[in-house]
């Protein structure tokens, strides 16, 4: 197969160089078929005793020949044996190809792959500077934005939600796993118990344990009484129901309404040894560590762990829809306050160009022999005969004022010869 065309358009722009490329070849060979009538009119206007200057003429015109037969075998040899003979070192592109291939791919990458020149014409560029010139402008900002939309909804879109809810509980309860929780909820708790922030719920269970006496005050009686024995009076029983309600009713509403209460200290104590021995009592982080295993290992939580991805990708896929979300006008906003500082921050642009020098870099130098291999495999690949006529179509036209300089030239310098061998013979 020859090198990858494409229809239409690459056939008719091939068709039209390779007629330019005929009219070269015609206009070349026109030029040697005139140094050729003028040789032999010389060369007989000569025999006839037509005068010195025949000689001359018929030294040009012989040198021009020469010249345009040299050139021709040359740029015929490129691509073809002249004539069909299989001359040594001719056809060198047919015949060389695979090695001119890999003679590409080893330039490539000697003089474009190099971290040098990656790192030079990135840093001649300034993209840091240019990307927060553009940034800056509103209506880029807005194409970004909504182009990262349209891609965050499409990979959302081509994710299967089981592959990635099985990751995320995979993930999660891994890491509970790995993780002893007692230490560290020993810490948080004490922290919290220094600020004073567990007060506030305590104050929240007094208040409704308060509203729940109130409201439940028959419940609390009768079960005082039907805890009672069976041998005791029933106005007994009703007595000491009232007045286990009432003291308890009393001591709620005593620890509701005073922050020293002794009670309050009791559980200020109580959370602060809790978690003291959270994070040096190996029983209790034993004991932790086994519930944390036993939650994790029930349906109920590990349903509770897939269902996040699908209350995330829900989120996000709605607020990567919405154009007036706010997602997207964060993302916005963020991309233009980039942009500005990227414009004017010349240590963030630095910064951005460090990076971009460095990833750049390292992709060439990680992946160079892969990049020349491609080119080197790719040309390999190709039909000797389609690339030689590939390659003539394209430069053959400049090729072929080679063989007119050559008829020119060569007879200027066949005349400048025969001069300086007439006047060096007297």
């Amino acid at each position: 197969m020859g090198p990858a065309e494409r229809p239409g358009e690459a056939a008719d722009a091939d068709a039209v160089r390779w007629r330019g490329v005929r009219r070269m070849k015609l206009i070349a060979t026109g030029f040697l078929l005139v140094a050729t009538l003028v040789y032999v009119g010389a060369r007989v206007a000569g025999g006839q005793g037509a005068g010195g200057w025949t000689g001359y003429v018929a030294a040009a015109a012989e040198a021009g020949m020469v010249g345009a037969l040299a050139d021709w075998f040359a740029v015929t040899a490129l691509f073809r044996h002249p004539l069909g003979l299989p001359i040594p070192h001719t056809a060198i592109i047919p015949t060389k190809k695979d090695a001119l291939g890999e003679s590409l791919g080893d330039f490539v990458g000697e003089n474009f792959l190099s971290a040098a020149v990656v790192r030079t014409r990135l840093r001649a560029v300034g993209i840091g500077s240019r990307l927060g010139g553009w940034l800056a402008e509103p209506a880029n900002a807005d194409k970004v934005t909504e182009q990262a939309a349209a891609a965050l909804r499409g990979v959302l879109t081509v994710l299967r939600d089981s592959d990635v809810q099985a990751v995320v509980s995979e993930a999660i309860t891994r890491r509970a796993e790995a993780q002893e929780v007692g230490p560290g909820l020993g810490k948080m708790l004490e922290r919290v118990v220094e600020d004073g922030g567990h007060r506030r719920m305590v104050d929240l269970v007094c208040v409704r344990a308060h509203d729940w006496l109130v409201e439940h005050g028959d419940s609390v009686m009768g079960a005082v009484e039907g805890g009672a024995p069976g041998w005791t009076p029933r106005f007994v029983d009703r007595r000491i129901g009232e007045r286990v309600y009432k003291e308890l009713l009393r001591f709620v509403t005593e620890m509701r309404d005073s922050p020293e209460h002794p009670a309050r200290g009791a559980v200020d104590r109580f959370l602060g040894d809790f978690a003291r021995e959270l994070q040096t009592d190996p029983d209790t982080r034993e004991r932790v560590e086994r519930l944390k295993k036993d939650l994790l290992a029930r349906a109920e939580v590990q349903d509770l762990i897939a269902s996040v991805w699908g209350a995330v990708r829900g989120m996000i896929m709605a607020a990567a829809e919405d154009e007036q979300s706010e997602l997207r006008s964060r993302a916005r906003a963020s991309l233009l306050s980039l942009g500005t500082r990227l414009g004017t921050d010349v240590r963030l642009q630095a910064k951005v160009d460090s990076w971009l020098e460095d990833a750049a870099t390292y992709v060439v130098t990680t992946y160079r022999d892969e990049i020349t291999s491609l080119i080197s495999e790719t040309v390999a690949g190709w039909d000797a005969d389609q690339t030689s006529k590939k390659i003539e179509a394209h430069v053959g036209r400049d090729l072929q004022f080679i063989r007119i300089n050559g008829t020119v030239v060569g007879a200027l310098a066949g005349l400048l010869i025969y001069v300086i061998s007439r006047a060096a013979g007297g």
